[in-house]
């Protein structure tokens, strides 16, 4: 941005606030899982660390403003945990504690760091999961439905009260066992994420420019193929735009990767509290930049010791 630009955040934020506590919302809410992960990578292993959508998309959006999280965990889950989202600002109204254990999730990386297998999942209270909004959330303008099944997604929909600005992610399974269900999410929503084979899957075209065009007819404003660390596509019916992700030297753990990228994107546009096609360029790059922090430490360890001067 320039150095205008630069000069305006402090303004937006005592706007956003002011308007936030006249209403009573919250700018932006993330509705999606909070797990405990282990993961292997070829150079180390970690086990039980904080993860899900919603830490790695709370945390990211947590630079840009206030955000609130909506999501389960069982009585297993680490104090030291919501301290780290407390710690961040992030409301934890939403973050519900339930009889059983935290959703669990394993998995190993190859050599490149961009494929992976899971070894184990186990869902837990996770299972039963029934979102619910508070109050204050159900008027929150700007909604991230991160990666849960179309039928929970639809739930909170029907909770959300006006909200400016939908984005929601989705995954293959949801496209292949929940179809007509995830339609009607797309079909809500305002931005759709999703990676390369989602988008085949999606709409039964191997090039991608035309897989977005039967997307874009889905109803949604903009569809963001996320493309690893080749970056991201905006796409929109007036034309693209084109994210790279940032070069890092040392990729430690690409695990929530693109949580993070939607976080920043969505905790950027929450900040502006306006939505064209300048400000969701810039909220791309915001989010590439939060990626590219993620990926350097294990965890969200990266998230919770960055600093807005490295972000800029």
């Amino acid at each position: 941005g320039s150095d205008a630009a630069e000069e305006r955040p402090a303004v937006r934020d005592a706007i956003v606030k002011s308007k936030e506590k006249k209403s009573g919302s919250i700018p932006l809410v993330v509705v999606g899982s909070v797990a405990l992960d282990t993961v292997i990578t070829p150079f180390e292993r970690r086990s039980n660390v904080l993860g899900g959508s919603v830490s790695y998309a709370c945390l990211a959006a947590s630079f840009f403003g206030p955000v609130g999280m909506v999501g389960v965990v069982g009585r297993d889950f680490p104090a030291a945990c919501v301290r780290t989202y407390k710690r961040a600002g992030i409301d934890t109204t939403g973050l519900k504690t339930e009889v059983g254990k935290t959703f669990r999730w394993a998995g190993e990386y190859e050599m490149n760091m961009n494929n992976r297998r899971t070894i184990s999942t186990a869902l837990n209270v996770f299972a039963g999961f029934a979102p619910e909004l508070p109050e204050a959330y159900s008027r929150s303008p700007f909604l991230f439905l991160a990666n849960i099944s179309p039928g929970l997604q639809l739930h909170v929909l029907s909770q959300a009260k006006n909200p400016r600005f939908v984005a929601a992610d989705t995954m293959d399974l949801w496209i292949r066992t929940e179809r007509s269900k995830l339609d009607k999410v797309i079909g809500r929503v305002d931005m759709l994420l999703v990676n390369d084979a989602e988008a085949r899957m999606l709409s039964g075209q191997h090039n991608i420019v035309r897989a977005v065009k039967i997307i874009l007819g889905m109803g949604p404003e903009y569809v963001v193929v996320k493309k690893g660390e080749y970056g991201a596509v905006l796409f929109s019916r007036s034309g693209m735009f084109i994210v790279p992700a940032y070069p890092v030297e040392n990729v430690r753990d690409p695990t929530g990767a693109g949580d993070t990228f939607a976080g920043g994107l969505m905790g950027s546009l929450a900040r502006v509290g306006k939505v064209n096609p300048r400000t969701i360029c810039d909220a791309m790059v915001d989010g590439s930049v939060m990626a590219s922090f993620g990926v350097e430490a294990f965890s969200v360890n990266r998230l919770t010791e960055l600093t807005k001067a490295e972000i800029r």
